[in-house]
């Protein structure tokens, strides 16, 4: 997976022309938000795993959890801000 993920960035920060960029802005975007929504799921798989364990023996644990749990979406939600902003 990271030797994957490593090739594309290569490809992506090899130089082009002087004037031009390595990539269109628009695939630049998808690139981040892609990227940003890979890791946010990747963190939320143990983030979800030991939340259901809590709450499981303590459900005041619950609200805890949840925002635990909802935290690393927010990485997508900027990320989408990039796609607005390009």
């Amino acid at each position: 997976m990271i030797n994957i993920i490593a090739s594309i960035v290569t490809a992506v920060l090899q130089e082009g022309t002087a004037s031009a960029p390595a990539i269109p802005a628009s695939a630049g975007a998808a690139l981040a938000v892609g990227l940003a929504a890979l890791g946010s799921g990747y963190a939320e798989r143990g983030i979800g795993a030991a939340a259901v364990g809590a709450i499981a023996e303590d459900e005041s644990m619950f609200g805890r959890g949840l925002i635990l749990t909802v935290l690393p979406e927010t990485l997508v939600i900027l990320a989408l801000v990039v796609v607005f902003v390009v």
